[in-house]
C-alpha cells in the first residue's frame, strides 16, 4: 500500500511546483515510509510514497510505460489479487515485464485496454495515469472503495491525493467548512455521504468510478454497481459457491514478499480467514501463520455482557489459535493511551471519527507493524451476509438503521447549530438519496424488497465508514490490511441471494456459517456475533469526562459555539457505566458521544477550520 498525490494545471503552474508536490507527499509518509518518487512533465506533476510489499526493486513509482511514441506515467495505491492472470494475458499480446510487481501489470493493463482495464481488475486500488500525448489524466478507484482517493478542482488546476491532509497542504486550498460540511460532522458523522470530503471544495472519487481530467474539465463515470437479478442457484449450489468464493478470495490475498499475519478475534469471520490461511501455509510448508488479537487492561475484571457484546473474545481467540496451531500474540491497551490516541486518530482520518473504536485500531496497528507488514482482517462480512442486529430488527424505518437516535445527539447541540444544519432534514435527504439508488428487482416480495434496501444501505453507506477506519488507522502505522470479504465477486454473488437463504437457521450470517462447515470447531462456527472489542474499564469514562470538562472550562475551545454547554456538562457529570445512549452503530454509546465532541473540538483547532 502507498500514498499518491498529483497536481495538473494547464495555465497557472507555480514556479515552486516541485517543492509544493513534495510537501503534499510528505503528508503521506506514514502510508509509504519506505520510498518516495516524483515525476514532472508539462502540466502534470505526480508524487508517490511507497510501502514495499511486493517486488522491492521492480515496483518503484511513479512508473513510466510506453507504447509506440505514447508515454504513460502512473502512481498507484493498492493491491491486485489477479495480477498473474492479467500478466499472462498481456504476455500473449507481446508485453514484456521487468519485474513481478502488480504496479507494472496495472500500468501495462491500462496501456493495452485504457479505461476498460478496470473491469479486469480484482483488488483494492486507487490510481492515476498521465497520458503525455493527450495531456490527459485518468483516475480510478476500486469497486467497494477500500482504497481512498480525494480531489480538488478550481479553474484549470486539479489536485488529488490518498488523504485529505495532502490536499489541504497545497497553498491554493484552505480548510473551509460550509453548512453542509457541519451537517456531515454533527448530523451524519462519523459516517460520510459518498463523494463528500466535508471540507469545502474537496471531494472523493466514489467507489466504482473513474475520472478523466483534461483542458475541458473533469468527467467522472460509474463503471461498476450492484445489479439485481433473479438468483437461479439451488440452496446447495449457493452454499458451495459461497465457500469457493470465500476460499479463493482469502488465498489470493495471501501473496506478499513481507511478513503477513491475520487479525484474530475468535469470531466467525476472522477465524475463517485464519483457518484458510493456516491450511495454505501448511500446504506450502511455511511456518505457522502469525495471529494477533486486541484486548484492554481491566476487561477481564470489568467486562459486562450486553445485547451487542454477549461474551468476551479472549477465550475464543485462545481456542481458535490452539486449534489451528497459529503463532499468536495479544495486545492489551490501557486507558491512558487509548484516550490520548483519540487525537492521533483524528489526524489519521482527517475528521472526527469512531473515537476509541478508531484509536484502539490505530494503537493495535502500530503494535502489529513491529512484527508484520501485511494483515488480513474479517471486515465486511457482516454487510455482505447480514450480521448486524438491524438486519433482524427492522421495525425502525426511514432512517439509517445504525443511527436511529438522532435526538440523543441533537440534545447536546446549540440552537444556532440546529437552525443552521437542520439535522433531521439533512439525514432524511441523505437517506432518501440512498434509497432512490437501490437497484430494485421486479417481483421481489415485500420482505425481499425491504432486505434489498437494507443490504444496499449497509454496503454503500455503513461499510465505507468502517473501510475508512480500517484504511486510515492501519496506514497511519504503515500497516497494510486486506479485506477478503470485500472481494467484488463475492459481493456481487451474495447480493442476489434471497434473504431466506442468507438467514439460514434464523442466524446472523447463517449462510456463511453453513458454507464454512468443517474448517472450524462447531461452537466457533456458530458463536453468536460479537463486534470489535472495546474497553469496559470504568477508567475510560473518567478519562473522557476529564477531557470534555476541560474543554467546557476553556473559553477558547472552538466547539463551544456549537454545543449546549449545560447539557454536555450534565451528561459528563452524570455519566456511568450503565448510561445507555446508543447513537451510532453497536459500539458507540454515551462515553463515545462525549469523546466524539472531544474529537470535533480537536479537529476544529488542529485543522484551523474556517466556518463559511
Amino acid at each position: 500500500m502507498c500514498g499518491i498525490v498529483g497536481w495538473v494545471s494547464y495555465t497557472d503552474r507555480s514556479e515552486n511546483q516541485a517543492e509544493i508536490l513534495k510537501a503534499m507527499a510528505d503528508k503521506l509518509i506514514h502510508r509509504g515510509p519506505d520510498a518516495e518518487g516524483f515525476w514532472f512533465s508539462g502540466p502534470a506533476a505526480l508524487g508517490h510514497r511507497r510501502l514495499v510489499v511486493v517486488d522491492p526493486e521492480g515496483g518503484k513509482q511513479p512508473m513510466v510505460g510506453t507504447k509506440g511514441r505514447a508515454i504513460y506515467t502512473m502512481v498507484y495505491n493498492g493491491e491486485l489479487y489477479n495480477s498473474e492472470d492479467i500478466r499472462q494475458v498481456l504476455l500473449t499480446k507481446g508485453y514484456h515485464f521487468e519485474g513481478w510487481s502488480d504496479t507494472e501489470v496495472l500500468l501495462k493493463a491500462y496501456i493495452e485496454w485504457g479505461r476498460e482495464c478496470v473491469h479486469k481488475l480484482n483488488g483494492i486500488f486507487a490510481f492515476a495515469v498521465w497520458d503525455d500525448d493527450r495531456k490527459q489524466l485518468f483516475l480510478a478507484r476500486d469497486r467497494l472503495g477500500v482504497k481512498p482517493l480525494f480531489y480538488w478542482q478550481k479553474g484549470s488546476s486539479f489536485l488529488f491525493a490518498s488523504e485529505i491532509k495532502a490536499i489541504l497542504s497545497h497553498p491554493m486550498v484552505s480548510a473551509q467548512v460550509s453548512r453542509e460540511g457541519l451537517a456531515e460532522i454533527f448530523a451524519l458523522g462519523p459516517a460520510r455521504t459518498p463523494g463528500h470530503g466535508v471540507f469545502t471544495g474537496i471531494q472523493e472519487l466514489k467507489p466504482g468510478y473513474y475520472m478523466h481530467v483534461d483542458k475541458k474539465g473533469i468527467r467522472s463515470q460509474q463503471y461498476w454497481s450492484l445489479t439485481s437479478h433473479t438468483h437461479e442457484d439451488s440452496f446447495a449450489k449457493t452454499v458451495d459457491t459461497v465457500r469457493e468464493l470465500v476460499f479463493d478470495a482469502i488465498k489470493r490475498q495471501l501473496v506478499s514478499d513481507v511478513p503477513l499475519c491475520t487479525l484474530l478475534s475468535g469470531g466467525l469471520d476472522s477465524s475463517a480467514i485464519t483457518a484458510v490461511a493456516s491450511e495454505a501455509y501448511r500446504n506450502e510448508n511455511k511456518e505457522a501463520i502469525r495471529t494477533f488479537s486486541i484486548d484492554y487492561v481491566g476487561n477481564n475484571q470489568h467486562f459486562q455482557a450486553s445485547r451487542f457484546q454477549p461474551n468476551a473474545d479472549a477465550p475464543w481467540v485462545k481456542k481458535v489459535s490452539e486449534y489451528l496451531g497459529t503463532r499468536h500474540s495479544s495486545y492489551y491497551i490501557d486507558t491512558p493511551e487509548l484516550a490520548e490516541a483519540l487525537f492521533s486518530a483524528v489526524i489519521a482520518r482527517d475528521l472526527p471519527g469512531m473515537t476509541d473504536v478508531d484509536s484502539s485500531l490505530l494503537l493495535f496497528s502500530r503494535w502489529i507493524k513491529n512484527q508484520a507488514i501485511v494483515g488480513i482482517s474479517g471486515e465486511c462480512a457482516d454487510e455482505v451476509f447480514g450480521g448486524y442486529p438491524w438486519f433482524y430488527n427492522t421495525a425502525t424505518k426511514n432512517t439509517f438503521p445504525w443511527s436511529q437516535h438522532l435526538d440523543i445527539r441533537t440534545s447536546l447541540y446549540a440552537p444556532e447549530l440546529l437552525n443552521l444544519i437542520k439535522p433531521e432534514e439533512y439525514i432524511t435527504q441523505r437517506y432518501q438519496e440512498a434509497i432512490d439508488e437501490v437497484p430494485r428487482l421486479a417481483g421481489d416480495e415485500s420482505i425481499e424488497a425491504q432486505m434489498r434496501e437494507l443490504f444496499y444501505l449497509n454496503l454503500t453507506r455503513w461499510m465505507p465508514t468502517l473501510l475508512d477506519r480500517k484504511d486510515r488507522m492501519s496506514m497511519a502505522a504503515g500497516l497494510e490490511l486486506r479485506v477478503p470479504f470485500c472481494d467484488h465477486r463475492l459481493v456481487e454473488y451474495v447480493w442476489n441471494v434471497p434473504w431466506a437463504m442468507k438467514n439460514y437457521e434464523n442466524r446472523e450470517k447463517g449462510l456463511l456459517r453453513l458454507a464454512l462447515t468443517g474448517i472450524l470447531p462447531e461452537d466457533v462456527l456458530w458463536r453468536k456475533k460479537s463486534p470489535y472489542p472495546k474497553t469496559h474499564n470504568p477508567s475510560y469514562i473518567e478519562a473522557v469526562r476529564g477531557l470534555i470538562l476541560s474543554i467546557l472550562d476553556n473559553s477558547d475551545s472552538p466547539i463551544l459555539p456549537f454545543i449546549n454547554q449545560q447539557a454536555v456538562r450534565e451528561l459528563a457529570l452524570s455519566l456511568k457505566r450503565n448510561t445507555d445512549m446508543p447513537w451510532f452503530g453497536q459500539l458507540m454509546n454515551a462515553p463515545q458521544l462525549l469523546a466524539y465532541l472531544v474529537q470535533i473540538d480537536f479537529w476544529l483547532q488542529e485543522y484551523r477550520v474556517i466556518i463559511k
